[in-house]
Order: structure tokens, then C-alpha cells, then sequence
């Protein structure tokens, strides 16, 4: 039986639409993106080139983009290269744009998404830190996602292996729960192998247990033949202070009230909880990295600029870069409605 040339043309066009919709969609690699490798930086150097920064928080560390209210923008950049940031920490959480089984592949869309956060970054000149943020299911069951940790690692830096060296991965945000500061010295050195393979000499940025806290510095096992590790802390102390009213923080609406003044008792609590980590990076050769502060915007104004200030000027006395948290959620530093920095909050971080 013969058929109408206009329907074999429309099984023509049915064919070729069948194949492209089965064909993989392939991934265009960013121009900023070299084939040769990086030259790779001293820690030290970079950890003064890191200066002052922002977290992007609330936004790619969310379940999905948008969902905690913030969605990054191109100015959004542009603003904080303007007034004066050296780098972005931009948390993020893979673990949610990844396959839950074998080969653990992460979405191609996804990846793109980041590119485009890096390449914003790269084009208004600040550094940018890619992490692994709110992998809640490692935190609950170390063993259980130890493979998949380690093939995300192993996607992104094979992904950006021929980035700049003004991108810097760190391992993971705030390891806690049964991630405990044992079973994360027992998996933190893993990660680093399976970046190496791609990035020998990329600057990693690797912090201690439970919630990269100060007092735990001294149990973490480093690999003392890697010469490109920075180390992070955060700094949320008082604690009652800086997350009152904390929607997420049970009990924290009986610390509303909770202020903050620049007093020798106040500001030498800090000096003394900086110092402990500044002393401990001089004492076994690694730079310190401050990779979040700050406090909730129920606290006064007052206080929060108070206690900004402090903790920015005392982490720069003692050779830290730091990134405040964050740019523009509940913590931030930026008025997205209004498209402004809050100005006492920026002129605490950034003084002129």
C-alpha cells in the first residue's frame, strides 16, 4: 500500500522528533572552564584573597531553588562586588538534584544552574566557595550515603577541574548527628582523594565536627601531606543571642530581648573563642577561615551591628577571612524588596 507523501513526511518528522527527544541533552561547557590544569595557590595567599565575603544563603540550599524565599540574581552579584566583597560561599544542596542509586548522577541542569552562579561570581571578580550543604541524610546515616558523598564529590570536581583557582570547594557544611567528629575523620579523607584525582591542587576548605565547632579543632585528622587545605569554623556565640526568635531553634522566642554591646566582657568573650582557633591554626600551619556569623534579625538592630562589627574586626586581627551570614534572608546584610544594602549592617562589615 502506498502512502500520501505528506504522511511520510509527518513519519519523517515523528522519527526525528522521537530521536531527539530520546538523545541525552549534552552539557555546553562554560568558556571559564580551561583544559589545562590549574597552577593551584598557596593557602595562606588565598585565604587573603578570600577577605571579606557574604554567604548566599537560603537559596540554592534549599530543597529547591526559591523555596526558602531566595532565588539569585545577576545584580545580586554585581551589588556585592560593588560595596566592597571579595567572595561568595555559596551553599548548596546537591543531594537533592542527585539519583538516589548508583551511579548517583547529579542533573545536568542543575550543574548548568551552578555554572552560572560561578560564572556571575568570576565576572565581577569575587571568589567563590562550592559546598555541600544540608546533606541531612549523611548526618542521619553516615554509612548509608558514605558511596553517594563521595560520587558527588567526584562529579563536581571532575565538573570544574579546569576552573580558576579562584574556585574553591569545601567538603561539607557543619557535619553533626551521627556524623560525629570520629566518623567524619573517618570520611572527610576519602573526599579528598576523590577530588585530588581531578584537582591536585585546588585549595580545599575542610572544618571540624559538630557544626564546625572552635573547641573540636584539635580532633581533626588532617592529611599532613596535602599543602592546599584551609580550615573553617563558625562563630554563632551567644548562641541565645544570635538566634533568638530563630523559627528553627526550639525554645528561642524566651531569648527575644537578648542584647549585645561592645564591652570588654563582651567583646573579650570573642577575642578569646577567635583566639583559641587562631592560635591552634599557628600552631599546626593552617590558615583559618571564619565561614559563617552573624545574628537573626529579631535581635535590635543596635546589637546586631554591635556584635558584627566585633567579630569581623577581631577574625581580621588575627589573619582570618571571613564570610558573613548571609546576604539577603533572615540574617542578611541586603533588603531584596527594597534593593539596597542595610546600611549599618554593611558599614559593620565593611567600615570605610
Amino acid at each position: 500500500m502506498q502512502t500520501h507523501p505528506s504522511l511520510r513526511f509527518s513519519f519523517f518528522l515523528f522519527f526525528i522528533f522521537l530521536l531527539a527527544a530520546c538523545s541525552p541533552v549534552t552539557w555546553q561547557q562554560p568558556a571559564w572552564i580551561s583544559a589545562v590544569q590549574q597552577p593551584g595557590v598557596d593557602p595562606f595567599v588565598q585565604n587573603r584573597q578570600l577577605g571579606r565575603g557574604i554567604n548566599l544563603g537560603n537559596a540554592l540550599e534549599g530543597p529547591i531553588e526559591g523555596a526558602w524565599g531566595v532565588t539569585l540574581r545577576e545584580d545580586y552579584f554585581t551589588a556585592i562586588a560593588d560595596a566592597g566583597f571579595q567572595h561568595v560561599r555559596v551553599p548548596i544542596r546537591w543531594n537533592a538534584h542527585a539519583l538516589a542509586d548508583p551511579p548517583y548522577t547529579i542533573d545536568p541542569d542543575f550543574f548548568a544552574r551552578i555554572d552560572w552562579v560561578v560564572e556571575q561570581a568570576l565576572k565581577n571578580n569575587l571568589l567563590v566557595v562550592l559546598n555541600i550543604h544540608h546533606y541531612d541524610e549523611l548526618f542521619s546515616d553516615p554509612p548509608g550515603h558514605t558511596d553517594r558523598f563521595l560520587a558527588l564529590w567526584q562529579q563536581i570536581a571532575e565538573h570544574y577541574a579546569g576552573a580558576p583557582d579562584a574556585v574553591l570547594f569545601e567538603l561539607l557544611n557543619e557535619p553533626h548527628d551521627r556524623l560525629t567528629p570520629l566518623a567524619w575523620n573517618d570520611l572527610f579523607p576519602h573526599a579528598i582523594t576523590a577530588i585530588r584525582t581531578s584537582n591536585p591542587t585546588r585549595n580545599l576548605i575542610v572544618g571540624p565536627g559538630n557544626w564546625y565547632n572552635i573547641g573540636l579543632l584539635h580532633s581533626l585528622a588532617l592529611p599532613p601531606e596535602d599543602k592546599h587545605l584551609i580550615v573553617s569554623i563558625h562563630y554563632y556565640e551567644p548562641f541565645r543571642f544570635t538566634h533568638q526568635g530563630a523559627e528553627w531553634v526550639g525554645g528561642s522566642d524566651f531569648w527575644l530581648g537578648t542584647t549585645w554591646e561592645d564591652t570588654a566582657f563582651h567583646r573579650g568573650a570573642v577575642e578569646s573563642d577567635l583566639n583559641r582557633a587562631a592560635r591552634w591554626g599557628e600552631k599546626n600551619g593552617y590558615p583559618i577561615y571564619l565561614g559563617e556569623f552573624g545574628a537573626y534579625s529579631r535581635a535590635d538592630m543596635d546589637s546586631r551591628v554591635q556584635y558584627t562589627a566585633a567579630v569581623a574586626r577581631t577574625a581580621e586581627s588575627l589573619g582570618m577571612s571571613w564570610a558573613y551570614w548571609g546576604f539577603g534572608a533572615g540574617f542578611g546584610a541586603y533588603d531584596r524588596v527594597a534593593g539596597m544594602w542595610k546600611e549599618e549592617l554593611l558599614g559593620a562589615l565593611l567600615p570605610q
